[in-house]
């Protein structure tokens, strides 16, 4: 079971930090998705990385331990929205960091529009003003489940405005200028 109080590291890093190749890799994520730090990436790749095992031990496994965790799996990642109602174990070995990344709170309230940008979407989650099912959600790296996604929705008010309507309230209004009052 282990300390409840110490809790166990999520990701793993990479092998081998400085090639070039995995470091452009991780900057244009980092950019796409408005991630903090690599940190939350890493944390993406080792789900990953977990469930693709899985598959692996599944397609390994005798067929009556496969039929039976098989569903179970399916299952799972259905829910998460990470696969469709066709797929199957083979479909799982073909997911990608990018599927991952883009079940997040952030990624989806960014591809709905809410957002204009992935760090103001991430903006809008930390300060409140983002719901999830009536629920206010403040972490951007929530996993957004395939029975969620329609209930993702801006509080009321929170919204930023936008068109001319917003930058008529944004210039500061003129008092009117009083006429000194002249001597008699």
């Amino acid at each position: 079971m282990g300390d409840p109080k110490k809790a166990r590291k999520q990701y793993s890093r990479p092998r081998s930090p400085w090639r070039a190749d995995q470091l452009a890799q991780e900057l244009y994520l980092l950019g796409t998705f408005g991630l903090r730090n690599k940190r939350e990436l890493w944390k993406a790749q080792t789900q990953l990385s977990s469930v693709r095992k899985q598959a692996r031990t599944l397609l390994a496994a005798t067929e009556a331990v496969r039929l039976r965790e098989e569903k179970k799996l399916l299952d799972s990642l259905r829910k998460k929205g990470l696969i469709g109602e066709a797929a199957s174990v083979d479909d799982i070995l073909s997911l990608t960091v990018e599927d991952m990344l883009a079940r997040r709170l952030q990624s989806m309230v960014f591809k709905k529009g809410m957002a204009l940008s992935p760090l103001h979407s991430r903006q809008l989650i930390v300060h409140g003003h983002v719901s999830v099912g009536g629920r206010i959600i403040t972490v951007p790296g929530y996993e957004v489940g395939s029975m969620e996604e329609g209930a993702v929705a801006l509080v009321q008010g929170a919204a930023p405005k936008e068109g001319p309507e917003a930058a008529a309230e944004a210039e500061p209004k003129e008092a009117p200028v009083e006429q000194p009052a002249q001597a008699q």
